[in-house]
């Protein structure tokens, strides 16, 4: 794994919205964004000036290549925030749909490394 973060930026970005909620599969949300960001798939991005409604960072979502909202719960908090402010059109991955369930699936290397690269082949 990469460690070094690095600028994944090309004429359009590929941006990555985690839910990052408290519980184990939003932690593991929030580190596979990270990871994601690390190994130059995409650029983890703020879910909170989306809710917030902050003009730049609902901007450069505007003219983003790909978007890519992960989910850790049946909740898909991260889905109707970006759905909310009017985007459509993004790739979703649902940590529930791979088997990983709250309050069972702690953010170990083996999980992390799952969600990364079934996040990465999303934004592929």
């Amino acid at each position: 794994m990469n460690t070094n973060p690095q600028c994944t930026c090309s004429s359009a970005p590929k941006l990555i919205f985690p839910c990052s909620g408290a519980s184990d599969v939003g932690g593991l949300t929030d580190r596979a964004a990270r990871q994601m960001t690390l190994d130059q798939t995409g650029k983890m991005y703020c879910l909170a000036g989306i809710g917030g409604r902050v003009n730049t960072i609902l901007e450069t979502t505007r003219v983003a290549g790909k978007i890519l909202v992960i989910d850790g719960c049946p909740q898909e908090c991260a889905r109707k925030m970006l759905e909310q402010a009017a985007f459509t059109g993004f790739q979703h991955l649902k940590l529930f749909e791979m088997g990983l369930h709250k309050g069972s699936s702690p953010a170990t290397d083996e999980n992390l490394r799952l969600v990364a690269n079934q996040g990465a082949a999303l934004l592929a």
